[in-house]
């Protein structure tokens, strides 16, 4: 696996670096996979498909200098500063279980070699003792898969509470302490700082380097623009008639908006922290626009499978969760 390092070491935004795994997955023609770190200013980031509205305490962000950016995996918001190391890891693999699976699995490995007990656990975390030290999530591009996340060693735990604004049915926080109790930091479970442990994930993990040049950086920057603009941090939310609330064992959380009119839907909105696998227009909201709203006609619309389309997503659940039905099984159902 090749080392993707830049011309000049200099503080940069968090848009950056999420442009640079894009160009690099676009542009950079090698056959080895890619591999880069990279340190941020106090940031929050949030899932493709997340409301920024019920994932982050904007007036917090703003009063305390954090910046906000979406990007373009699914999954949930987590906070970030230079107490964190992120990652980037871009493959030519497109199975999207095995390319996340292998790579939560690698740096799992990465952190036994440290001495650190850690273990992939649950759709995209790996844990300490039972306690998150890592979140990561994945998107897909033709002909290469990015899977990036968060490696916890330490961080402003203040910061993290105020600025993450979790649902229910994540952790609910009422103060540093109760979020520090299902948080582990590297930090106490290794003898190094974290420069060494940046160094030894490298060491680890690749065996050459390929260094951009300004042409490269000019080029990342121009990605960095879609980035920073309104409508893609912030998303554009059409009206609404009908919201349904939810989480999805092993898929996720989900908020489905609906307008619906004389009992059938025109349109329908899937946000949530779930990760996306496929075309969800093409294959589940064209599919059910136009139709009446009862689960029979649901069910006869939906394709058999839709977990080609989001990880892991069943089609019962996904009816039950649309039509407050009380039977499925343990997911719990926060409907309005």
């Amino acid at each position: 696996m090749k080392y993707i390092a830049l011309p000049e070491e200099k503080t940069r935004r968090l848009s950056f670096y999420l442009a640079m795994e894009e160009y690099a997955a676009r542009h950079i023609k090698e056959d080895d996979d890619l591999f880069f770190m990279w340190q941020v200013e106090p940031s929050v980031i949030f899932g493709r498909n997340q409301l920024i509205e019920a994932e982050v305490n904007i007036a917090y962000c703003r009063a305390n200098g954090i910046k906000m950016y979406r990007r373009k995996s699914g999954g949930g918001c987590v906070y970030a500063d230079t107490g964190n190391v992120m990652l980037s890891y871009i493959t030519h693999d497109e199975n999207v279980n095995f390319t996340f699976n292998r790579y939560i699995n690698m740096v799992a490995l990465v952190l036994f070699r440290l001495g650190v007990e850690a273990r992939a656990t649950g759709r995209n975390d790996i844990q300490i003792d039972g306690k998150k030290v890592s979140g990561n999530a994945f998107y897909h591009i033709p002909g290469r898969s990015i899977v990036h996340g968060t490696l916890l060693y330490d961080t402003n735990m203040a910061h993290m509470t105020g600025a993450l604004t979790p649902s229910d049915d994540k952790l609910k926080s009422k103060g540093v302490e109760s979020v520090r109790q299902h948080i582990a930091l590297l930090k106490d479970y290794v003898n190094i700082g974290l420069v060494e442990v940046i160094s030894s994930i490298r060491q680890q993990l690749c065996n050459g380097e390929l260094t951009l040049n300004a042409t490269d950086v000019a080029a990342i920057e121009a990605i960095e623009q879609e980035y920073l603009t309104d409508e893609f941090i912030y998303g554009r939310n059409p009206g609404y008639t009908v919201v349904r609330r939810g989480r999805i064992e092993g898929a996720g959380e989900f908020e489905i908006r609906m307008e619906v009119k004389n009992n059938r839907l025109q349109s329908m909105n899937i946000m949530g922290d779930y990760f996306q696998t496929g075309d969800i227009d093409a294959g589940i909201i064209r599919q059910l626009r136009g139709t009446e709203m009862t689960p029979e006609a649901f069910r006869a619309a939906l394709p058999s499978r839709i977990d080609d389309l989001i990880l892991h997503l069943e089609k019962e659940p996904f009816i039950n969760l649309i039509f407050n039905l009380q039977q499925y099984g343990k997911q719990k159902n926060l409907s309005l």
